[in-house]
């Protein structure tokens, strides 16, 4: 697994589309603002088949510090959750096919021949 970045990211495209990369840099921070500002706005962002963007908030708690052991409070925070949608579910089910040892363990849901280990329901992406 290597790292991508936003400049390799708009070469990429650059060279896909045949488009002058100072334009997709453009194209490309316009459409990362306007992500940061839909999400400031709490506005929930759906890419079909790509996946959805949506802001969630983090209830406030109580917590321990681990070195001290004493209670800390942490406030509220908002968070920004992504739920993959069908085609990029698709790609990585089938990444995790190729990465299976033959004869592999594991069902494709990954709870083994026992069945759903969740103990009901879907399994949470948060």
């Amino acid at each position: 697994m290597s790292t991508v970045t936003k400049k390799e990211l708009i070469e990429h495209i650059a060279q896909a589309t045949n488009h002058k990369r100072v334009i997709v840099k453009q194209v490309v921070q316009e459409f990362l603002d306007q992500v940061i500002v839909e999400l400031g706005q709490d506005n929930r962002l759906e890419f079909r088949d790509f996946g959805v963007f949506e802001v969630k908030l983090r209830q406030p708690r109580m917590a321990q510090n681990p070195k001290t052991l004493e209670p800390v409070w942490v406030p509220a925070k908002r968070s920004v959750r992504f739920k993959t949608g069908r085609q990029m579910r698709h790609v990585l089910a089938e990444r995790d096919a190729a990465d299976a040892p033959p004869g592999g363990g594991a069902d494709h849901d990954g709870a083994g021949v026992g069945g759903d280990r969740s103990g009901g329901g879907s399994a949470s992406t948060a």
